[in-house]
């Protein structure tokens, strides 16, 4: 397929920019693939379509605030620093984006803090963008990252017209993250609240957890019209032995798996063995699903609403066919759903 099929007008005003009062009060699209039929539900109806023993896959990535705002050395130019990756901890690099990127060459030291409480230096260019810093700081681990923490700001999408406030901190996280590494949070679990959880769980539902660190590369303009010559940036994930217990065993007794989210897929279809089943594993995956594509762990999906020719949307119309997802699209837009990391989910069955 090509990138130009998966182009449709999106009014701008649908958008999300902020979250839904509360978490499972979002709208809910359902989508049934057998049939083609379309639901309009709210997101705690997600409990009408699951049983005991069916099982539900989420990442459990932890978003944490990688904007930092500074000045450069001599010139005070303001200047953006966005956070993607620890390369050495004891040396303090990172991999950053910065902007404007034009101002920012090797050798620059760059300040944050009213009291310049952090200083980094620019020691290499990887990108147009890109760039490795060094942070100068001489404390302790845990300083260290309380300092970052401090400076940081939620990262917040740039679709999202507004700068981030203190419900951000909670709703732009899963009530579910625990181990931190992601730059954006894997939205459709956004909508899933303690008690929810809770309620699915006493109905029998059973949670497997994965890890996938997401990246800015999830959001990255696909350049290329030949879906097949797309590289996607390599993104950090995690499957252990308890999850592959549970989902397998749901599996092999015909129960319903369902990935919460394009985070949770991609971190599954990273890790499958000959026969179709999830096996355990660690690393750096970089798996691009485009149609067309066989699906060999989740047999549903619940994800948001995604923005024109992203690789998001690509898998989507992978997963649930692409006239059908085009279709639930025209429909989302017609009956006004929100899209985006803070808008309304689709669950597709």
């Amino acid at each position: 397929m090509k990138l130009s099929q998966f182009k449709f007008d999106l009014p701008l005003n649908l958008i999300a920019q902020h979250p839904s009062k509360a978490r499972e009060e979002a709208r809910l699209m359902v989508v049934h693939r057998d049939t083609g039929k379309i639901e309009h539900k709210i997101f705690r109806d997600v409990m009408n379509y699951f049983d005991d023993q069916d099982v539900m896959i989420v990442n459990n990535t932890k978003v944490f605030p990688a904007r930092l705002y500074g000045r450069k050395e001599k010139t005070g130019a303001k200047i953006e620093v966005f956070l993607l990756r620890e390369l050495s901890r004891q040396n303090r690099l990172w991999d950053v984006i910065v902007d404007p990127a034009r101002k920012i060459r090797v050798g620059n030291k760059l300040y944050f803090g009213e009291d310049d409480s952090l200083v980094a230096e620019v020691i290499d260019n990887t990108t147009s963008r890109g760039r490795t810093i060094r942070f100068l700081y001489d404390g302790p681990d845990e300083e260290f990252k309380d300092l970052l923490d401090a400076l940081g700001e939620t990262p917040l999408p740039k679709y999202i017209k507004r700068k981030p406030d203190d419900t951000d901190k909670e709703r732009y996280q899963t009530v579910y993250a625990k181990y931190e590494g992601a730059v954006a949070a894997p939205t459709a679990g956004l909508h899933f609240s303690k008690e929810l959880i809770k309620r699915l769980e006493i109905k029998g539902v059973k949670f497997a957890e994965v890890t996938l660190h997401t990246g800015l590369g999830t959001f990255r303009p696909i350049e290329v019209e030949d879906l097949s010559k797309h590289k996607m940036d390599a993104e950090y994930f995690r499957i252990d032995e308890q999850c592959v217990k549970i989902v397998n065993q749901a599996k092999e007794t015909g129960h319903r798996i369902c990935a919460i989210g394009t985070t949770s897929m991609r971190a599954i279809e990273s890790s499958v063995t000959a026969s179709s089943l999830l096996k355990p594993d660690e690393g750096w995956t970089n798996v691009f699903v485009h149609p067309p594509y066989k699906f060999s762990i989740a047999n549903a999906l619940i994800t948001n609403f995604h923005l024109p020719k992203t690789s998001l949307i690509i898998m989507v119309s992978a997963f649930a066919g692409y006239e059908l997802i085009m279709e639930a699209y025209q429909v989302a837009i017609k009956e006004k759903y929100r899209f985006f990391s803070y808008g309304d989910a689709m669950l597709i069955i």
